[in-house]
């Protein structure tokens, strides 16, 4: 248990939310920031805030993490021991439609967050980056020890970027950071622009849903419960040089700087039809399938190497989808007040 303080950007967001109450319930004292803007239903975000408002641990800024200003507000009015960066513009597709705003919000809200730490030593910065750096690469399972230099989406190469930049303040600054590479992340309060979320309202709804590469796809679907007992194990695991890193055969997990990146994924992928069918048992109604071919910007499989995250925090993802997507449509059907 622990009273430091934790900075969450993007605590009224999916992942940001469950991380918020994990550490409230680990008596961590919680500082959220969030700019809850309409990316998705702002209504979901509103309710994840009131439900983490409910605790006495927790205090809330509303804004833009590309605000300079604002961002140096907030660390010039709290000293954070631990700051947790997962706010962020997510989405693949969405990045070929809206570009800009993965600029705005992945790269210079995190420059912006970057400066803050410089500035103000926090013990620990720890951030969202994402299996999709992965990109064209082919060889599984995705391990951080892999170079990652092939993005196929913009989001991807923000969030390599993010990992660049990262590393290049722990060099210049001496400020330990930690980069975590989530796998298909899902579960109860999910975004409503996820497949589970989308498949799950189209199937109640009698309406198709899009299965893209006609279901010839694997992905390492991870629980959120998973990722967030991943991230408040490696808060307090501080970042540390390599002792044994070597510039003529760099090891881009790691670095003479106190630098780490790992992945966070359920080791075991699931096949999309599979996960349907998960979806349809749970439902007791049969999905009506549109077919369609690869959409730019996806990869046909994830799969995650988990094992410098069990060597380090003695934590391996374990949740399977059977009982991941049975909690997300319990809350599904209760949220919406929904009777089947």
């Amino acid at each position: 248990m622990s009273s430091k303080i934790v900075l969450v950007t993007g605590s009224a967001g999916f992942i940001g939310f469950h991380l918020s109450q994990k550490l409230l319930s680990q008596n961590y004292t919680v500082v959220g920031l969030d700019n809850l803007n309409d990316y998705y239903d702002v209504t979901l975000k509103q309710t994840r805030l009131k439900l983490l408002q409910q605790h006495a641990g927790f205090s809330f800024y509303q804004g833009n993490l590309h605000d300079r200003a604002f961002v140096e507000k907030i660390f010039n009015t709290t000293k954070f021991d631990y700051v947790v960066n997962l706010a962020a513009q997510a989405g693949l597709r969405y990045s070929i439609q809206n570009p800009h705003a993965y600029i705005d919000s992945n790269l210079q809200a995190f420059l912006n967050i970057l400066e803050a730490c410089r500035h103000h030593q926090p013990q620990h910065l720890v951030y969202a980056s994402s299996s999709s750096v992965y990109g064209a690469n082919k060889k599984m399972p995705f391990s951080v020890h892999q170079n990652v230099d092939h993005p196929i989406s913009l989001y991807a190469a923000t969030k390599k970027a993010n990992e660049l930049m990262a590393h290049t303040y722990s060099v210049l600054y001496k400020i330990p950071t930690t980069g975590l590479r989530f796998f298909n992340v899902y579960g109860p309060y999910g975004r409503p622009d996820m497949a589970l979320f989308i498949f799950t309202k189209s199937i109640l709804e009698g309406k198709p849903i899009d299965v893209f590469n006609h279901g010839k796809m694997r992905r390492d679907f991870t629980y959120v419960g998973d990722i967030v007992e991943g991230i408040s194990r490696l808060i307090p695991n501080v970042a540390k040089s390599n002792p044994e890193w070597d510039p003529y055969n760099p090891d881009p997990a790691t670095s003479f700087a106190p630098y780490k990146l790992y992945n966070i994924g359920n080791t075991k992928p699931v096949e999309l039809m599979y996960y349907i069918e998960v979806i349809e048992k749970k439902l007791g109604k049969k999905a009506i399938m549109n077919f369609l071919p690869m959409q730019d910007g996806e990869v046909t499989e994830t799969y995650s190497d988990v094992n410098d995250l069990i060597r380090d925090v003695g934590f391996k993802p374990s949740t399977t989808v059977d009982v991941g997507i049975g909690k997300f449509i319990d809350w599904y059907l209760e949220f919406y007040k929904i009777k089947i």
